[in-house]
Order: C-alpha cells, then sequence, then structure tokens
C-alpha cells in the first residue's frame, strides 16, 4: 500500500475519531443542562421566623421536561405540584432549627432530586418570671448534682465527677442519702430518670447508660448512645425519654430500646440556647436548666421554642463559694416537680440548700 495512502486512511480515521468525540461530548453537555436543576429559592441556609411562609421556586434549564414536583422537609413530603410553579412551603407547625427542603422531579421513569437547606427561628419573646422562696431544705455539698426528680416523698439524685458519682434516694428533710450506689470510678454520672420500676443514668463521656432497678439499685443492664455526642440531661415524659448533650439539641428515645426515634433543636428570639442541662418535664413542658447560667427555660417538646425563662439569681447565699474554680463548676442545677402537691424544688452542684419556690411573672 502506497504510503500517500496509508496517510489519508489515518487522517480520515483521526478525523472520524475527533467528529464521534465531538458529538459525543456535546450529547453530554445537552443532557448535563438538561438535569442541572437548581433552586431560585430559598438561599441555601436562609434563615425565617417560624410560621413564616417560604417562597420554593425552582431553576429549570431550558427545554427540561418535568412530569411532576414533590417537596419535603426533613424526608417527609409537603406538597406536590404538576409544574415548576413556585411553591408555597408554610412552617406553622414545624420545629425551629435547621430544616432540608427537597424538591423530588419526575418525568417519566426519570427523577431528580434537590435540596437546600433553611433555618427557621423563634420570633417568640420568652415570658419572664423570678420567684420566691416557699421552703428551704438540707441538701448534701458533696453532692455534685446532675440529675434531680421527686418520686413517693422522696428525691432521686444523681451526681457526676470522676471517682464520686453515685445514685441515690434522698430523705428532702434532712438531705441524707436513705440508699445510695457508687459508680466505678472510670464513670462520670450525669442525669438520672425514673422510668416505670427502673432507674436510668447516663455517663458524661462513655458514650453509655446504665439501667437499675429503683428499689434494689441493682444493675439491669446498660445501653449505648451516639459516639458523638455526650451525656448531659435526662427526664421522662410518660412516654419517651428526653436527653440533652450539652448542645441545643434534645433526643427523644424509646423507653425500652433507647433508640433514638426523633430531635428538636431549642431556639428562644435570639437563636440557639446552647448548653441545656438538667431537665424536668412539667405538665407538658421540659423545665431546662443552661449550664452556668442563673436561670431555668421552659421549653416547648413540639417546637423546640423557649416559651419561658425563669431568672433564680440570688437563690444561693452571696459568697458562699470563694474561690474561682468552686464559682465556676457549682452552679445551679437540679430541678424536681411534686406533681401531687405542686411543688418545685430548685439545687445546684454541691449546695448547701435544696429550694422549694413558687413562679412570679415579672412585669
Amino acid at each position: 500500500m502506497h504510503s500517500g495512502l496509508i496517510k489519508k486512511i489515518k487522517f480520515s480515521f483521526v478525523a472520524l475519531c475527533l467528529l464521534l468525540s465531538s458529538l459525543f461530548i456535546s450529547s453530554c453537555k445537552d443532557e448535563a443542562s438538561a438535569s442541572a436543576f437548581g433552586f431560585k429559592l430559598p438561599e441555601q441556609s436562609q434563615r425565617f421566623g417560624l410560621g413564616e411562609e417560604i417562597k420554593v421556586e425552582l431553576d429549570v434549564p431550558k427545554g427540561a421536561a418535568i412530569g411532576g414536583v414533590s417537596y419535603l422537609v426533613d424526608g417527609k413530603e409537603v406538597g406536590t405540584s404538576a409544574d415548576a410553579k413556585p411553591f408555597m412551603l408554610k412552617t406553622t407547625g414545624l420545629a425551629v432549627g435547621f430544616k432540608v427542603i427537597s424538591a423530588v422531579i419526575s418525568n417519566g421513569d426519570e427523577k431528580d432530586t434537590l435540596s437546600v437547606n433553611v433555618e427557621l427561628k423563634s420570633g417568640l419573646s420568652p415570658a419572664l418570671y423570678g420567684y420566691t422562696i416557699q421552703k428551704t431544705h438540707p441538701h448534701d455539698t458533696s453532692s455534685y448534682t446532675q440529675g434531680l426528680e421527686y418520686h413517693g416523698g422522696r428525691l432521686l439524685e444523681s451526681t457526676g465527677q470522676d471517682g464520686h458519682s453515685t445514685l441515690r434516694w434522698v430523705n428532702i428533710a434532712t438531705g441524707k442519702a436513705e440508699q445510695r450506689i457508687d459508680l466505678e470510678k472510670q464513670y462520670f454520672g450525669e442525669g438520672a430518670t425514673l422510668v416505670d420500676d427502673k432507674v436510668v443514668m447516663l455517663t458524661y463521656k462513655h458514650n453509655m447508660g446504665f439501667i437499675y432497678d429503683a428499689k434494689s439499685f441493682k444493675q439491669l443492664g446498660t445501653f449505648p448512645y451516639s459516639t458523638t455526642r455526650d451525656g448531659w440531661g435526662l427526664c421522662y415524659d410518660g412516654k419517651q425519654l428526653i436527653m440533652s448533650d450539652g448542645t441545643n439539641r434534645l433526643y427523644f428515645m424509646d423507653k425500652n430500646t433507647y433508640k433514638d426515634e426523633h430531635a428538636i433543636d431549642v431556639y428562644d428570639n435570639n437563636g440557639p440556647v446552647d448548653s441545656i442541662n438538667e431537665m424536668e418535664y412539667i405538665d407538658g413542658k421540659i423545665y431546662a436548666n443552661v449550664y452556668t447560667k442563673n436561670y431555668i427555660v421552659v421549653i416547648d417538646p413540639l417546637s423546640g421554642i423557649v416559651e419561658k425563662k425563669i431568672d433564680l439569681s440570688g437563690l444561693l447565699p452571696a459568697g458562699y463559694f470563694t474561690n474561682d474554680v468552686d464559682i465556676a463548676n457549682n452552679v445551679l442545677n437540679g430541678i424536681a416537680w411534686d406533681a401531687a402537691g405542686k411543688r418545685l424544688f430548685i439545687t445546684g452542684k454541691k449546695w448547701p440548700h435544696l429550694f422549694e419556690i413558687s413562679l412570679v411573672p415579672k412585669k
């Protein structure tokens, strides 16, 4: 075969490959542009007040076909549309915090899913309360209080710190433990709550909870929780356990399996309320200490909104703790509710007193 003919054939083959490659790339670009759906609105991480309507508008490539759109919030469908017209998302009834808005765009058997995050904030200014002291009871000054509840005329108290963590039934009149167990020294005890005939107790950094018989304090078992969170406060609403981890998130757990079922984020009118600590469930609301703060917040368990703020400044005698370490560590922590007697008890870590108080609205 002549060299000139060979060169022509090679050239023609290369030209054909380039042409096919160009057509393939062009085709891919057309397919990519046809599927490059996006959001015009809302913007990523845009903030809205709870109760506001959010305009959700799709950015649809020219020539793209749409058979229908499903809109979801955190994986739950909230609406559908036959086309790409703007969808108005109602936020009334949702909880505050970050939400994932998704659009599932269908055209025959093909589907495209796109998502955007938004933040729902509370627009409610909490009602402000103070207190009056009704009665003062003694409290064990060795108790680094982590959990506190009232049951049958006694207090159920869990205490913390490495090597000093305990679970105890406490006589209110004397402040002394009528029954107690010491946790093994490697465990830093945290919140505890009574669930039927058992006591469930958290640990701080071990990602593990303990289950005890409520009468004997015999350990019945343990359970794990997520390695990404600490154990802080724990309470029981009669159906689920509610756990805090030192952030503004509360986890609702199955009372038998101890598995997470859902979570809420806690917000007031200024934004997220972090460091949620010891908690008590009272008349459908969550009363919570905020670590290092001299106030309690009252949280709606459905929305996560702080509805009330209770200022407890001045409860601890002025100057009781004198060194900086004690002042920093031995803070307000401990809420117990006598449902039958309608009595609210408050204390703190290593405080000398347990206070029975009533709430007074601030003007």
